[in-house]
C-alpha cells in the first residue's frame, strides 16, 4: 500500500524538474546518489506538504534560456497609475487649447463677459498698400528722406466701407483720376481760380479721388494730390482753416481731435477705438462751427505725408459723427504711411 502512494505522487513533482532546460548543467555534488527508495519517500513528503500545489506555478519561470533568473515583474499598479495621470493631463491640455481657441477666434460680442455694443464704426475691406516698383523705397524708409510715394496713387486711396454706395459728385474716371477742375468743384466759385493757379505753379502731378454715401446719410469725399516734392505740399492753401469749401461757413479745429493737444500723428493718441500712432504724417482736422450754412455740418481732415496731400471731407445732416470721421482719416493715413 505504501509503494502505490509513492508512485502516484511522483508526477506532481516532475513539472518542476522539466522546467530546467536539457542543456543546463547538472549540479555538482560530492555525495553518493540517494537510493531510489529514499528519493521516492522524499517525493511523497513533498507532495503532501501544503506548499506543493504552488510549486508548478512558480517553477516554469525559474530560469531563462541563458540560465539566469528572469527580471522581476513590473509593478502594474504603478504603471496603471502613471497611465491614468497621463490621460488626465492630455484631457486637460485639450480642453485648455479649445478654450483658448474659442476666445481668440469669435467676435467679442459672442463671448459672455466680453461683449461690446456696436459703436458705429464702419466696416472697411481689408486694407493693403499696392506693390512698389522694383527697387523703390517705402515712403518712410531711411533711404527716402523726402517721403516720396512711388506706388500708384489710386492704390493708396481709401476704399469705400461695406454697404456704402458710390457718390458720383466726385468727378473721377474709371481709374480714380480726377481733373483739376473736377477737384475744385469742392470749393466756392470765388476761390477756384486762385487755387487752380496755385496747383499749376506749385508742382501738382496728379489727383485721385473717391466718394461714397453710407446708410446714415454721411457723404465722404477722399482726395489724394501728388506733387513733385514735399515742399509743394506745404505751399497748397486749400486744406486749412481758411479753405473756402462749398456750403461751409467757417472751419475751426475739431474739438474732439484737438484733445490730443497737437496735430502730429506720431505723438497723437485719440480716445476712440482704432486710434494709433503714425510716423511722418502731419495731420490737421477741422470742423464747421455753428451756425452751419444750411442743415449740414462738414468736417475736413488734411494729411500731409511726403509728396502727397490727402483730404477727407465728410458732410452729414445735423452733425458729422466723430467716430466714423476719425476712423476714415486714420485709415487713410495708414495707407499713406
Amino acid at each position: 500500500m505504501s509503494e502505490q502512494t509513492d508512485t502516484a505522487a511522483v508526477p506532481e513533482a516532475v513539472p518542476a524538474l522539466a522546467a530546467v532546460p536539457a542543456s543546463a548543467p547538472a549540479p555538482e555534488t560530492g555525495h553518493t546518489p540517494v537510493p531510489a527508495p529514499e528519493a521516492t519517500e522524499a517525493s511523497a513528503q513533498v507532495a503532501q506538504a501544503p506548499e506543493a500545489p504552488e510549486a508548478p506555478e512558480a517553477a516554469p519561470a525559474a530560469v531563462t534560456e541563458a540560465g539566469f533568473p528572469p527580471a522581476p515583474p513590473k509593478d502594474r499598479r504603478r504603471l496603471f497609475a502613471a497611465l491614468r495621470w497621463t490621460a488626465a493631463v492630455a484631457v486637460f491640455a485639450a480642453v485648455g487649447t479649445g478654450v483658448a481657441y474659442g476666445i481668440t477666434q469669435p467676435e467679442r460680442t459672442d463671448i459672455p463677459g466680453l461683449s461690446t455694443e456696436d459703436d458705429g464704426r464702419w466696416t472697411f475691406p481689408e486694407l493693403s498698400q499696392p506693390a512698389l516698383p522694383a527697387g523703390a523705397p517705402v515712403p518712410q524708409g531711411p533711404d527716402n528722406k523726402d517721403g516720396t510715394h512711388y506706388a500708384k496713387l489710386n492704390g493708396l486711396l481709401l476704399p469705400a466701407p461695406v454697404g456704402a454706395r458710390a457718390d458720383d459728385t466726385v468727378k473721377a474716371d474709371k481709374d480714380g483720376v480726377v481733373s483739376v477742375d473736377g477737384f475744385l468743384e469742392e470749393y466756392t466759385s470765388e476761390a477756384r481760380e486762385k487755387l487752380k493757379q496755385s496747383l499749376e505753379w506749385d508742382g501738382l502731378r496728379q489727383i485721385t479721388g473717391r466718394g461714397w454715401t453710407t446708410a446714415d446719410g454721411t457723404r465722404t469725399h477722399v482726395y489724394l494730390l501728388r506733387f513733385h516734392s514735399s515742399g509743394f505740399v506745404d505751399a497748397f492753401k486749400g486744406c486749412d482753416s481758411n479753405a473756402q469749401l462749398n456750403g461751409v461757413s467757417a472751419l475751426d479745429l475739431d474739438d474732439v481731435w484737438s484733445k490730443a493737444k497737437n496735430t502730429q500723428m506720431n505723438s497723437t493718441t485719440l480716445d476712440f477705438p482704432g486710434a494709433a500712432n503714425f510716423d511722418g504724417t502731419e495731420l490737421s482736422v477741422y470742423q464747421e462751427v455753428k451756425p452751419f450754412l444750411g442743415e449740414e455740418q462738414t468736417k475736413v481732415g488734411c494729411l500731409r505725408t511726403g509728396d502727397v496731400l490727402g483730404m477727407v471731407i465728410q458732410t452729414r445732416k445735423g452733425e458729422v459723427a466723430p467716430l466714423t470721421f476719425h476712423q476714415s482719416v486714420i485709415l487713410q493715413s495708414q495707407l499713406l504711411s
